[in-house]
């Protein structure tokens, strides 16, 4: 039976001060039900989740932040030291500490694994599920084409460098990583690439990503660390994934069962933002999954 508009969830939109900066974060689900954290990847924010909310906050309590420097959250000047993974993770962790978090399932994607996985290797007793949507944790897992210049940049910092790979954060950038490898882009609502750009074209944004960008390299010398913790603590996962993603292509989703054996994989017929056109394979694959897990 289809929902009424009095028993669709709400999802609130609110702001917390963390560590200094102003954090916002949509919620939704009845307090004290099992918690599921949404982390985004980028360069998008809580807003890629606006769909997925409600489809999980009748039984569950929805908790997705905006990375600092993205969406609505405070973006300081560069050079601020939450500029970096390890500081997005420190972000992330304070405001669940702030609204009682203490154990959740983590759906990670795109920027959002790295930060989730660095919550998972704090407080690996606080991980009750992983849920990754290209979001990437094994060398084999970065396209090789699409990743060289970052490469280029992780080994040399210099200006001709960062300025060779200005134009991606310019709205065909963007748009592409929508685009790519989804064959009905009917199915793709416009106005997401929109909101994303609206953010990156902020007047110093574009060195502020490319710090970022820079920052990722530390990112894959902490994969030993992350697939430790696959093979150690083995947390229920389930993994869902665009096929034709170029960014991430799905020889890093299969690179998981290596450490993760028990794994649940799903590749699916489209891109690197698969939530915009598969949400209704994602929504029921999500659902039965925290059912069996977390309850």
């Amino acid at each position: 039976m289809p929902m009424s508009a009095d028993t669709l969830p709400v999802t609130y939109h609110r702001t917390a001060t963390v560590n200094g900066l102003e954090i916002f974060y949509r919620e939704a689900g009845p307090a004290g039900a099992p918690v599921v954290v949404l982390l985004h990847g980028y360069p998008t924010s809580s807003h890629m989740y606006r769909r997925l909310i409600p489809a999980l906050a009748d039984r569950y309590h929805v908790i997705a932040p905006d990375l600092p420097g993205f969406g609505l959250s405070e973006a300081p000047p560069r050079g601020h030291p939450v500029y970096s993974f390890a500081g997005f993770a420190d972000t992330v962790d304070a405001l669940l500490e702030q609204l009682g978090a203490t154990r959740y399932a983590l759906y990670v994607m795109d920027y959002g694994a790295p930060t989730g996985f660095r919550l998972a290797l704090k407080h690996p007793e606080r991980v009750t599920a992983l849920i990754t949507q290209n979001g990437n944790a094994y060398e084999e897992g970065l396209g090789e084409d699409f990743w060289a210049s970052s490469r280029t940049l992780w080994a040399d910092n210099s200006a001709a460098n960062r300025d060779a790979m200005r134009p991606f954060f310019g709205i065909e950038g963007t748009r592409f990583q929508y685009e790519t490898g989804v064959h009905d882009r009917t199915r793709l609502d416009p106005t997401a690439w929109l909101h994303d750009q609206l953010f990156l074209d902020r007047p110093g944004m574009t060195d502020i990503q490319l710090d970022i960008v820079y920052d990722y390299r530390t990112n894959v010398a902490l994969y030993p660390d992350i697939q430790a913790y696959f093979r150690e603590h083995r947390p229920s996962t389930l993994i869902v994934w665009g096929a034709n993603d170029v960014i991430f292509p799905p020889v890093g989703a299969k690179a998981y069962l290596r450490d993760l054996p028990d794994a649940e994989l799903h590749l699916l017929d489209t891109g690197h933002f698969a939530l915009e056109d598969r949400l209704d394979e994602i929504v029921p694959l999500m659902r039965g999954f925290l059912a069996r897990v977390v309850g």
